[in-house]
């Protein structure tokens, strides 16, 4: 006998129907979740080798930060312009401070600033992930609420109809199987991708933070030596 799941599907009750339909919403919202991490962190990644290396080619901050424009997916490149304006910020406000404790105070600021927006960068990227998270809990539950219900319903046929035969146990046993077999097609995926794109994400926040140390110590020695330059005068 061919075995035919949307018949089954129409032929289901109610509860079996909003079972798998709901396992059908987590699945095809994971599925869009994933290709949509997929392109996202791809580009990321692309962009990210390009600002990290143009960065470090720039002759100044303002090449850098026209640079850091043109590759706006990268969260380094945001990074910097979050970094960039609180200099401007802090050249504005300490123009003419020559005392070394004044400069360094002035590095405060915007290591706060560099540190929010890198965790600001890293929850963007993070968006959505947690949902595949809950896909992959939840979807197993959800799949053995509808075979604990299937078997019910098979119990009660038997109860009804006052026997046991295949004829009268097959179709809620088969709902039962269907159902489990929903909840673990749609958990199995979503709990491999989330492994997946949480690993990438925890690299592409190792890179956000290399560049923010990098680039906060550059800033730190070019303040010492202009402190330095101010005395040798």
């Amino acid at each position: 006998m061919e075995l035919n799941v949307f018949s089954m599907f129409m032929e289901a009750g109610i509860t079996i129907k909003a079972v798998i339909l709901l396992l059908l919403f987590f699945s095809l919202y994971s599925w869009f979740i994933i290709f949509q991490k997929e392109t996202l962190y791809r580009k990321v990644r692309r962009e990210s080798a390009e600002f990290t290396e143009r960065f470090w080619k720039s002759k100044d901050l303002a090449e850098a930060h026209k640079n850091a424009k043109e590759n706006d997916l990268a969260p380094e490149a945001l990074i910097f312009q979050t970094a960039y304006q609180e200099l401007q910020k802090l050249n504005k406000s300490r123009s003419g401070e020559t005392r070394l404790e004044n400069r360094l105070a002035g590095m405060e600021p915007l290591k706060r600033a560099v540190n929010k927006s890198l965790s600001m960068e890293i929850a963007r990227l993070g968006r959505s992930l947690p949902f595949l998270a809950s896909t992959g809990s939840a979807s197993p539950f959800i799949g053995l609420f509808g075979t604990v219900w299937g078997i019910m319903t098979s119990f009660h046929e038997i109860g009804v109809r006052g026997s046991a035969s295949l004829a009268v146990v097959a179709p809620g046993v088969s709902e039962a199987l269907v159902v489990t077999a929903a909840g673990l097609a749609v958990a199995i995926p979503a709990v491999v991708f989330y492994n997946h794109y949480t690993n990438q994400l925890n690299d592409i926040e190792g890179g956000c933070q290399a560049f923010a140390t990098d680039f906060l110590n550059l800033i730190e020695r070019d303040f010492l030596s202009r402190r330095s330059t101010t005395l040798e005068q």
